[in-house]
């Protein structure tokens, strides 16, 4: 057990935000906009139970969350909470009184350690943690990787413990609801006004507006107030994904200014899209693939909502998604897959894993083992197109 906390060392944090391209400001000189509360999905849930119930269990909605004993996903038991970096330096993840902390060890002796305050990610592929000093939020070096069960460098950081790596508005602008900014410039934040997850009023504005209207008008059943983006044009439905699924983005106007039924491009400036796969990364530009892809540029209505329903929980779910290629395919001339396999299966039972496969991505690499080589994530293209050799080792796993 570590006896003493330390303060998180932030030192030449100013050199770091100056270099890195992850990391942008906004000018003092730009309003900064007023931010309004958000309906709890409770309220949602008085009308629309069914789908509010089930939105609650999709990684959207855990997407970040206050850290405890049920956010956190790594283990704190003894032999499984360490990370070494190497034989000097290592990271211990242990409980304190009420609170978790990560804290460096160099040739054993406590250097810098931090409280878990913020989880980032619902755990399914992976999480990453915050602390809070004062007003401002830092990365912690260690995250976890969900494949594996154990605990991994943070991305960006894999040959030694950093705890300076400040988090600027546009990260909390896609992994929580709302959260004001009280200076862009110097990255502080009301810790009061943090909205956890991606609720129900994110991609829905209007809707604290419209659940007060129709509390007190039970007898009215025209939607009021509340954005539905079914209606919305297909560009403008791409917008409302393309905020957090389109990769780095070079802001032009404060985060959290863009609500969807805006034009993204007035916003934000998207980066040029690459198909190849080592330049997938954690922040994937899945927008920017699937905009190249065929069948979406042949069609025009697709958007993301074909083929996902994000208030559904739907992972490794190949048939479903299968069904969804097949609802479109069955009404143009290529409906049927022409590769050839003596494997008896029913190909339209997985479209996905010939045409959407998971690729390796050199952008990101982690290490969950001390002494081993760095290893690169996984991650699905969105690309859709034919992979000649991901569709060979999906058939070579198929039974005879």
């Amino acid at each position: 057990m570590l006896s003493a906390r330390k303060p998180v060392t932030v030192l030449s944090v100013i050199i770091l935000l100056v270099v890195s391209s992850n990391l942008f400001f906004v000018s003092s000189k730009t309003a900064v906009p007023e931010h309004v509360s958000y309906a709890d999905p409770k309220i949602c849930a008085t009308c629309h139970k069914a789908i509010t119930d089930s939105f609650l269990q999709t990684a959207h909605y855990f997407d970040s969350r206050p850290a405890d004993s049920n956010s956190i996903k790594g283990s704190f038991e003894e032999g499984d909470n360490r990370y070494k970096y190497n034989q000097f330096m290592e990271v211990v993840m242990y409980k304190e009184e009420d609170r978790y902390m990560q804290a460096t060890l160099v040739n054993g002796m406590l250097t810098t350690s931090a409280p878990f305050d913020v989880v980032i990610g619902s755990g399914r592929n992976g999480q990453t943690y915050l602390t809070w000093v004062d007003n401002q939020l830092f990365q912690l070096p260690i995250s976890y990787y969900a494949p594996a069960r154990q605990w991994c460098n943070s991305p960006g950081f894999p040959n030694y413990a950093y705890f300076g790596r400040q988090v600027p508005a546009n990260c909390l602008e896609c992994h929580t609801t709302q959260t004001k900014v009280i200076s862009h410039e110097t990255m502080d934040y009301d810790k009061s006004s943090v909205v956890y997850g991606i609720t129900c009023a994110r991609c829905h504005p209007g809707a604290e507006q419209h659940a007060a209207f129709h509390t007190s008008n039970p007898q009215e059943k025209k939607s009021k107030f509340v954005i539905n983006a079914a209606h919305l044009d297909r560009q403008l439905r791409m917008d409302a994904c393309a905020l957090c699924h389109s990769g780095f983005r070079n802001a032009t106007q404060p985060a959290f200014s863009f609500t969807v039924g805006d034009t993204l491009e007035n916003f934000s400036k998207g980066s040029p899209v690459s198909q190849k796969a080592d330049t997938l990364d954690v922040h994937g530009n899945q927008y920017g693939l699937l905009t190249a892809s065929q069948c979406y540029i042949k069609s025009t209505t697709m958007d993301c909502s074909t083929c996902h329903n994000v208030h559904n929980t739907e992972y490794r779910n190949p048939k479903l998604f299968s069904t969804r290629c097949m609802s479109c395919h069955e009404r143009v001339d290529h409906k049927t897959c022409s590769f050839e396999t003596p494997r008896k299966i029913v190909k339209s039972n997985n479209c996905i894993d010939c045409h959407m496969p998971v690729l390796a991505s050199k952008n990101i690499l982690l290490n969950v083992k001390s002494g081993e080589p760095l290893q690169t994530d996984n991650l699905r293209s969105h690309y859709i197109s034919v992979y000649k050799e991901a569709t060979k080792q999906f058939m070579k796993k198929q039974p005879k």
